[in-house]
């Protein structure tokens, strides 16, 4: 089992802010979510491994390095995670779901509890997930998903899936994502079962998101959810993406879309308060998702790929 202490990008990023930066391990413990005694073996792993001499070395691993620490710096994000394009859109999903199954192991910590919303990118990261080191973690959907499409896409079914990689806990949210109009979906909200497992959702330690941007190939029409003629509304009206089918435009403002939503879930803007808010996407057509969820403040933590994290380098913050 690989554990965190092995992981060569963890410990780069420990060394460089030990080392470089001068942050003491206790502060570098409280911002990796890590305790104080795995801090000090990364730094002597790091040491024993001759990554440590007179600078860190520039290991293959964590190439992308200083643009990631560029963007943090940037968009006042905890952390940014870049994984390689690929060649096509489905190798670069699948390097965003190995980059961010990688990333859960380490920041999944025994009693946590983990919110997951929907999405084709997200169902990478819950088949990548293969050294599950913590224990009694609870995994509930921040949106539901009872669907008649592309089942393995719905929230309930990726954290059904992630609970049982752990040993943990579910908590199915047993609704459609979405419905026909407000007046239903303010009705379902109270039905107990359905708002026992949101209020779950409201308070997790670590929420990971998919960030879409409204068209043919994404994942709200997939799974039925939105029709073509109301995706093209939303982007006739200056949408910029969503997240957890709430739409929000570059400023990450959700009021030019409310009378959409009438989606049986968390509303984002309890996201904000979420200790770790993991957005997940990559490709250059989701920069004005990625950057509207920022502006937002629903994601302090981005897991994104090479070509899309260089365009958000020389963009205008």
């Amino acid at each position: 089992m690989k554990k965190v202490i092995d992981d060569p990008r963890l410990m780069i990023k420990v060394c460089d802010l030990y080392y470089n930066q001068n942050i003491s391990q206790l502060q570098i413990s409280k911002m990796l979510n890590l305790s104080r005694p795995t801090v000090s073996r990364l730094l002597a792993s790091a040491r024993e491994q001759g990554i440590v001499k007179i600078h860190i070395s520039n290991l293959k691993s964590v190439e992308y390095w200083k643009l990631e620490r560029e963007l943090e710096k940037k968009f006042g994000l905890k952390e940014v995670i870049i994984a390689d394009s690929g060649s096509s859109e489905e190798e670069m999903k699948k390097e965003l779901g190995k980059a961010g199954a990688s990333y859960l192991e380490y920041m999944i910590k025994d009693g946590y509890k983990v919110g997951i919303s929907m999405g084709s990118t997200l169902h990478h990261v819950v088949s990548s997930v293969s050294n599950p080191s913590a224990s009694d973690v609870t995994f509930v959907p921040l949106i539901g998903g009872v669907g008649q499409l592309r089942m393995e896409l719905h929230a309930n079914n990726l954290a059904e899936t992630m609970s049982r990689i752990y040993g943990g806990k579910f908590f199915p949210l047993h609704a459609p994502a979405r419905v026909s109009n407000a007046m239903i979906r303010d009705e379902l909200m109270k039905e107990k079962s359905v708002s026992s497992v949101i209020r779950l959702a409201s308070r997790v330690d670590i929420a990971v998101v998919g960030i879409g941007y409204p068209n043919e190939n994404s994942a709200i029409k997939a799974t039925g959810y939105f029709m073509v003629n109301e995706i093209q509304s939303l982007i006739n009206r200056g949408v910029a993406g969503e997240l957890c089918m709430q739409f929000f435009n570059i400023e990450g403002d959700t009021t030019p879309y409310k009378n959409d939503n009438t989606v049986i879930g968390i509303d984002i803007r309890v996201l904000r308060k979420v200790p770790y808010s993991i957005g997940i996407a990559g490709g250059i057509e989701k920069l004005s998702a990625i950057k509207g969820a920022i502006n937002g403040g629903y994601i302090n933590t981005l897991i994104t790929d090479s070509e899309c994290a260089t365009a958000l380098a020389s963009e205008d913050h």
